[in-house]
C-alpha cells in the first residue's frame, strides 16, 4: 500500500493534462482523500484565495501543478503573465503551506529554467550556471523560485518542500490550442489542418535544429508519484525520458505516424528556443527509482490518435 493512501492530498492543476494522470495514479494507489482546486473557485494568484483552499482542503500533502503555460509565442508576447502569475501561485502556495502545518509539498519546476547554453545531458548542478533561453526566461525563472524558496523553507523552517523539473511533456489529452501549445501538439494539429484543407505543405518556426527531449504524460505522473512517495530532499531532481530528437525528424515522424506526404518549410525568421534539452535523470533513478517506460514512438502514436478521434467527434479543433 502506498504512503499516500492515508493522506489527504491537494492537487493544483488537478483538472490539468498532467494532473488527470496524477489523480488516476493517486487513485490507483487508494487515495480516496484527494482535493482539486478549480481555477473558478481558486485563483491561486490571489493569496486570499490560496488561504481559502487550505482552509476547505486542510491537505497532509500538496502537489502543485498548476501553472500558466504555452509555447514560445505566447510566452514572449506575455512574459509578464507568465512571470507574475507563476511565481506568486507558487510563493504563497508554499508559504501558506507552511503557515498550515503542511507535511509535504511537492513543486513542479520547469526545464525552461536551466541557462540557455547548459551542457548537454543537463545535469541538476548546472542549474546555476548561466541565464534561461530568453524567448521563455520570465517562465523558467518563476518556475526556478520554487525551487529557491522550497530551499529558503527548509533552512529556516524545516518546511518538507521538493522540486522537480520535467522536460516537455506530450500525450493524449494534451493543449491542441495554438496560441498555447507546445511544438508535439501545434505540428500534429498543423498536419491534420493541412489534410483537411488539402494542403500540400505544413510551415513550421524555426529552423529545424533544435534538439528537445519528450516525457510521455503517464511516465510523468509515475515519476511525480515517487518523488512524492520516497525523495525528501532539497536538491532538485530532473524528470526526463533520455531521448533526444531535433525538430526536423520530430517533424517528419509525426508526419510520417499521420500518413501525411506533404511538404515541411521552415519559417527562420521564427525563434528556434533553446538550443538542446537533454536531461541527466540518474538522480531521479538513484533517489525513488523513476525510468521512463514509454518509448518515444509509441507514445506519439498513441497521442496523435487519441487526437484523431477527438477531431473526427468534434471535441478539438
Amino acid at each position: 500500500m502506498s504512503v499516500l493512501s492515508t493522506k489527504k492530498i491537494t492537487v493544483t492543476g488537478g483538472d490539468g493534462f498532467l494532473g488527470k494522470y496524477v489523480i488516476q495514479k493517486l487513485t490507483e494507489r487508494g487515495c480516496r482523500n484527494i482535493f482539486i482546486p478549480l481555477i473558478g473557485d481558486y485563483n491561486l494568484v490571489e493569496n486570499d484565495a490560496v488561504k481559502r483552499l487550505y482552509k476547505d482542503s486542510k491537505p497532509n500533502i500538496v502537489i502543485h501543478l498548476a501553472a500558466v503555460v504555452g509555447g514560445i509565442g505566447v510566452i514572449k508576447e506575455k512574459p509578464g503573465t507568465f512571470f507574475y502569475d507563476n511565481l506568486m501561485m507558487g510563493a504563497q502556495m508554499i508559504e501558506q503551506g507552511r503557515l498550515h502545518g503542511l507535511e509535504k509539498f511537492v513543486a513542479i519546476g520547469s526545464v525552461c529554467s536551466y541557462p540557455k547554453y547548459t551542457p548537454v545531458p543537463f545535469k541538476e548542478e548546472n542549474l546555476w550556471d548561466g541565464y534561461p533561453e530568453e524567448s521563455n526566461a520570465s517562465y523558467g525563472l518563476a518556475k526556478k523560485m520554487l525551487l529557491v524558496q522550497s530551499q529558503a523553507y527548509r533552512a529556516q523552517y524545516g518546511f518538507n518542500s521538493i522540486c522537480l523539473l520535467p522536460v516537455n511533456l506530450y500525450g493524449p489529452g494534451d493543449n491542441f490550442d495554438p496560441r498555447a501549445s507546445h511544438v508535439i501538439p501545434a505540428l500534429i494539429k498543423k498536419v491534420f489542418d493541412a489534410e483537411e484543407h488539402k494542403e500540400n505543405h505544413i510551415v513550421v518556426w524555426g529552423t529545424g535544429k533544435a534538439s528537445r527531449e519528450f516525457l510521455y504524460v503517464d511516465d510523468a505522473a509515475e515519476g511525480i508519484l515517487l518523488a512524492a512517495e520516497k525523495y525528501n530532499k532539497s536538491d532538485p531532481v530532473n524528470l526526463g525520458s533520455g531521448m533526444e530528437i531535433n525538430i526536423k525528424n520530430l517533424a517528419e515522424l509525426i508526419c510520417e505516424l499521420s500518413g501525411f506526404d506533404g511538404k515541411i518549410e521552415w519559417d527562420a525568421s521564427q525563434p528556434d528556443g533553446q538550443p538542446r534539452r537533454l536531461l541527466d535523470t540518474s538522480r531521479a533513478t538513484f533517489e525513488f527509482g523513476f525510468k521512463a517506460k514509454t518509448s518515444f514512438k509509441e507514445g506519439l502514436k498513441k497521442t496523435i490518435d487519441w487526437y484523431q478521434e477527438q477531431r473526427a467527434r468534434g471535441l478539438v479543433k
